[in-house]
């Protein structure tokens, strides 16, 4: 069983998570964490749960969901995954950073590439990877079926969607993403968003404005 922990960091409001299993095993999802004190905070509940990093993952990577992985990966020895077409947007971070007065150090590594259609193992625990393009070119959302929760990045909000004006953003594309990828899914599914509250796959199909057009 996966256990969920979240924190927002940065002065964007990003929620950066943690999965968490009964072996103490866990998996970091777009650290957001900015300052040295969010980075401490980060750690210090990893470190008082008594957790082993295993994974570090990004929905996408726009600057703000991608503050922390330079400092989680060389914290914890991992290596940053993602997909592939996500690279660009990725590079451009520390530029972005700049030119939003938020200057940041990008991890400069080999990140990993994930696959849409695969999954990611923890234990016994598995995350299902679904594309869900058009917030950014190649962002994803990371599915349980057994724990009834889906990490949505910057794809699907409470009573809302992200935005597609940066670079790469596509709206047709977002509304189909969601609608194919996301609304498909068990609609007492828990969605995990990037910004925000949770909400739930059934109230997002019913209310969502965006969605009922």
């Amino acid at each position: 069983m996966l256990k969920v922990k979240s924190f927002e960091f940065s002065p964007i409001q990003e929620n950066t998570y943690i999965l968490y299993n009964e072996f103490n095993e866990c998996i970091i999802i777009d650290p957001g964490c900015y300052s040295d004190e969010e980075k401490d905070t980060l750690v210090a509940f990893i470190t008082a749960m008594e957790l082993i990093p295993k994974i570090l993952l990004n929905t996408h990577c726009h600057l703000d969901h991608i503050f922390g992985n330079k400092f989680v990966a060389e914290t914890y020895d991992l290596i940053p995954a993602f997909h592939r077409g996500e690279k660009p947007v990725f590079d451009d971070g520390p530029t972005r950073g700049i030119m939003f007065n938020m200057p940041f150090d990008n991890f400069t590594g080999e990140p990993a590439y994930l696959e849409a259609g695969t999954d990611i193992m923890l234990g016994e625990d598995k995350l299902k990877i679904l594309l869900t393009p058009g917030h950014s070119p190649a962002s994803l959302s990371f599915y349980s079926e057994k724990d009834q929760f889906v990490i949505s990045g910057d794809a699907l909000f409470l009573n809302s969607i992200g935005r597609t004006d940066l670079p790469g953003g596509n709206h047709e594309l977002l509304i189909k993403s969601i609608k194919d990828k996301l609304l498909t899914l068990p609609p007492e599914t828990v969605v995990y968003s990037g910004h925000g509250p949770t909400t739930t796959i059934g109230k997002e199909a019913q209310s969502n404005p965006f969605l009922q057009r």
